[in-house]
């Protein structure tokens, strides 16, 4: 009996050991920007520890998480969004409205995103982005700088933006492991 009992700490000591060096390799991956492949070795971490049923419930986690950060965030864009319509409806007027005394001889600064000039502002375009904010039809993510339609919104967020949430799946997923 005592050589079972042995058996089965050495088994799980070696399962454990597993594990940790998958999350290991996971963290890696993150670090070198390989997050798909991160993923897969958190999920063949959590399927070694508790099975399907328990990467299907770490998944369903790290989704309900993550919908649930959303719509947090969701609220503080709506706010930068009716800011942004605020500034925008202040540089309008002073760009279609010139006084007759005045003549413009240098355009007024363009903005920069977070990532630099924007496309459209590089290529004398400015007056998309400005329309667009202006309408309601799209907003500027705070994220990444882009000009997105508010319909297409949560894809922006989920597949587009350049910092996306992979590293929150991951976070949580390992954090299941500490719990």
């Amino acid at each position: 009996m005592d050589a079972d009992m042995m058996e089965t700490e050495a088994s799980s000591s070696g399962q454990n050991n597993d594990v940790r060096q998958l999350l290991t390799l996971a963290r890696q991956l993150i670090n070198q920007g390989k997050p798909s492949q991160a993923l897969q070795a958190v999920v063949v971490a959590v399927k070694n520890r508790g099975g399907d049923e328990a990467v299907f419930q770490s998944l369903n986690r790290a989704r309900e998480l993550y919908k649930s950060r959303l719509q947090q965030n969701a609220a503080a864009d709506q706010l930068a969004s009716l800011f942004a319509e605020c500034a925008i409806a202040e540089v309008q007027p002073a760009l279609t409205e010139p006084s007759a005394t005045t003549t413009i001889t240098n355009p007024p600064p363009v903005t920069t995103d977070a990532n630099g000039p924007s496309i459209l502002a590089e290529s004398g375009r400015m007056q998309v982005v400005l329309d667009a904010g202006s309408d309601g039809s799209s907003f500027i993510c705070l994220k990444c700088g882009g000009l997105v339609s508010i319909q297409r919104k949560d894809e922006h967020y989920a597949y587009w933006c350049c910092y996306n949430n992979y590293k929150l799946i991951v976070y949580f997923t390992f954090n299941w492991f500490s719990a």
